[in-house]
């Protein structure tokens, strides 16, 4: 007989992940909108010099690794439920204030306080879902955070395009200014983020908290309610002596020297790389300057966003292809996948530069390299790191993991245009493709499988794997 028949309630799960992965949703569209507004809030704001208009671009990553940084301390303290309702509020705050800004500093504070929502909910909405997921789903549960932030950046691509009226081809930023679009339009398309934020913000009351942090807190009733909200009482008990017994030895408020210990340290090592990798094996470059390479294949300016909305559904479609398949083919690898196969593309993307085989042969490889991200590093890199930290640590090593992705983020962004003055594009993928390279090998080296087991289960095999 099937242990697992009526084990668990599947509804009550999928809610609770959905509400959280909401962050994820937000976080998408927030970090994507900026692209679509940026010509016309440049052009109300005045912005002509090359460091105001990096400064704008940038300004949320500011608030992204602040938010991350808090992220630790408030989940030790306040649990996984209180600072997500704060990252929504933040959110609520940020769209308002953002899409209502008339000078250009209120528009950057705004801008940094969205940036603390996304740093607290890239942090935050993935823990919470492995703390609550079962182990038989748990990837998939996991991976529905990096499904709605892909929703949230095709959201903004698509109401961009809706908002804005086509621009000119060679339109001054003095024409700009006086359209609907450089008076009213870039606001709407900040303030749309309202209605989800809003919707986010109230739903969270409704979610219960992470049952291993009310464990950890000693709550264990209201760790069992919430435990018998998602599972059946031979579940309860079973989860319970498992969770305090990885939790039984743990101060409630956890000092930052945890982090070090020699049972712990080899850990964060392992997330801290894999969060720098996620954003180092150059994805990100290529949606940050999606532009370019759409006029390098011969879109006019008047399709590219048309194109770029054409991208995001791409990322969509394989996003929802990896779902089934991080619990049925695993982790490590899909993350190996993922990483040999950027690497070979970006063989090919090199080779197509340094030959001048451009136009729609590189738009090919840049699709087939967004795909096979949305399919393997993407959603895998969330999955894993929500997981692979020991419960006493979970929320400091998690908040250490994605600050690190979120510096690497901003020294991508930074150091792209450089690379490529000194590399050209050849040489900037040819680097990408060895970051990958290497990456597969450590994932391979270091990464251990982590498919069906109970998180408590994954504690316990990471270290005794550290013991040998």
């Amino acid at each position: 007989m099937n242990k697992n028949i009526n084990q668990f309630n599947m509804k009550n799960i999928w809610i609770i992940s959905l509400v959280s992965a909401c962050g994820g949703l937000l976080f998408g569209y927030d970090w994507v909108v900026i692209g679509g507004a940026k010509p016309f809030y440049e052009a109300y704001f005045n912005i002509s010099s090359a460091a105001l208009s990096g400064w704008a671009m940038s300004a949320a990553l500011v608030g992204c690794i602040a938010g991350a940084l808090i992220a630790g301390p408030l989940a030790e303290l306040y649990g996984r439920k209180r600072p997500l309702i704060l990252a929504a509020s933040l959110f609520v705050i940020s769209a308002l204030g953002t899409a209502a800004s008339n000078t250009f500093e209120l528009f950057v504070v705004f801008r940094i306080v969205g940036g603390i929502g996304i740093g607290l909910a890239s942090t935050l909405s993935p823990m919470y879902i492995a703390e609550i997921a079962p182990a038989e789903n748990r990837g998939k549960f996991v991976a529905l955070y990096q499904l709605m932030i892909v929703i949230g950046i095709l959201a903004a691509q698509f109401i961009n395009l809706m908002i804005a009226d086509p621009v000119v081809s060679g339109a001054s930023m003095a024409d700009i200014l006086q359209s609907w679009n450089g008076q009213v339009g870039w606001r709407y398309m900040f303030g749309a983020v309202l209605v989800p934020g809003s919707i986010f913000f109230l739903l969270m009351f409704f979610v219960p908290e992470s049952p291993r942090w009310l464990i950890k807190m000693d709550m264990i009733d209201r760790a069992k309610s919430t435990l018998r909200y998602i599972g059946n009482e031979r579940y309860v008990e079973r989860i319970i002596v498992e969770i305090q017994s990885t939790v039984s030895k743990t101060p409630k408020i956890l000092p930052l020297s945890e982090l070090l210990k020699p049972d712990v340290k080899p850990i964060l090592t392992i997330g801290i790389t894999l969060a720098v990798f996620q954003q180092w094996c150059g994805i990100n470059v290529i949606f940050n300057y999606a532009h370019e390479i759409f006029a390098s294949a011969g879109f006019d300016i008047n399709n590219t966003l048309k194109s770029i909305v054409a991208t995001g559904l791409i990322n969509l479609l394989f996003t929802l292809l990896a779902i089934p398949l991080v619990d049925k083919i695993g982790r490590r690898t899909l993350m190996i996948i993922g990483s040999v196969g950027l690497a070979v593309i970006y063989l090919f993307i090199s080779l197509a530069y340094t030959t001048g085989l451009l136009g729609l042969p590189v738009l090919i490889l840049i699709l087939i390299a967004i795909s096979i991200y949305a399919m393997t590093l993407a959603p895998v890199t969330w999955v894993l790191l929500s997981e692979i930290f020991p419960n006493k640590v979970r929320g400091a090593a998690m908040s250490a993991s994605t600050f690190s992705l979120w510096i690497a983020c901003f020294a991508l962004t930074y150091s792209f245009p450089i690379l490529d003055e000194k590399l050209g594009s050849s040489g900037s993928f040819l680097l990408y493709a060895i970051i990958c390279a290497c990456g597969g090998i450590f994932i391979y080296k270091k990464v251990p499988e982590t498919k069906g087991l109970s998180l408590e289960a994954i504690e316990k095999k990471i270290l005794n794997k550290l013991k040998y």
